[in-house]
């Protein structure tokens, strides 16, 4: 089974995401046989670097409410966060741009270590309240997950994996991508948002006995036809009576 996961790393519900997707797993018996692969996908293309205002602010002028109004929603957060195992640390998070921290997440996708460099890249952002569009920072994560420094160095000093970003975006808006995480399994199903891990659950099982029950080719050939093919035994011409 393969599951693609367009997501952001400022935003919060991805993080929850992507934890009881891997709690669903963890109980899925056929684990083994599921690939997840993370795909990118910006909440804010035109969002600054260094805003230089607070999360709750920033929220607040966003959906036009109080700053204690956004403080009490993201503490909401916060302890949907908890119940996971998660920390969120609103209060000395650093909201940034996050083109260059998907330009790294694609990077460690080629390198085979997407899901450590996005997992360290969401506590980074979330727990550690770390600027995640900063290049030391970045090349300095990307390490401890396992990648080469002075590659991410010089792969942020130039446009490298740029296209490989857009091109996951643009595949979302094909798909009608209107907000992450978004899921899709085997290329057919699709699940958006955060959903209870009971949810994650009963799609994993009905997607994997509906793709075992269902041929994944279904033959179109008339019945009574002649029938012209090869085999690696030569080919053949067969009659139907």
């Amino acid at each position: 089974m393969d599951i693609e996961v367009w997501s952001d790393f400022i935003c919060p519900f991805c993080y929850i995401g992507k934890r009881r997707l891997e709690l669903a797993l963890d109980q899925f018996p056929h684990k083994k046989k599921v690939a997840v692969t993370y795909n990118s996908y910006e909440l804010d293309p035109n969002a600054e670097r260094n805003p230089g205002k607070s999360i709750h602010e920033l929220m607040a002028e966003k959906f036009g409410m109080s700053v204690d109004e956004a403080r009490k929603s993201n503490e909401e957060l916060g302890r949907q966060a908890n119940e996971l195992g998660l920390t969120y640390n609103f209060d000395t998070m650093q909201h940034t741009n996050t083109f260059d921290a998907h330009r790294v997440a694609q990077y460690a996708k080629n390198k085979g270590k997407e899901h450590a460099v996005t997992e360290r890249l969401l506590r980074a952002y979330f727990t550690d309240s770390e600027r995640i569009s900063d290049h030391d920072t970045l090349a300095r994560l990307a390490a401890e997950a396992g990648l080469d420094r002075g590659n991410v160095r010089a792969l942020l000093k130039r446009d490298d994996y740029a296209d490989d970003v857009r091109i996951d975006e643009k595949e979302a808006a094909q798909l009608g991508v209107q907000g992450v995480p978004f899921f899709v399994f085997n290329s057919k199903y699709a699940l958006s948002g955060a959903q209870p891990l009971d949810v994650f659950k009963e799609v994993l099982e009905k997607v994997w006995e509906e793709e075992q029950s269902e041929p994944s080719l279904q033959s179109l050939t008339p019945k009574k036809s002649k029938t012209t093919y090869c085999t690696d035994e030569g080919c053949k011409i067969e009659e139907d009576d």
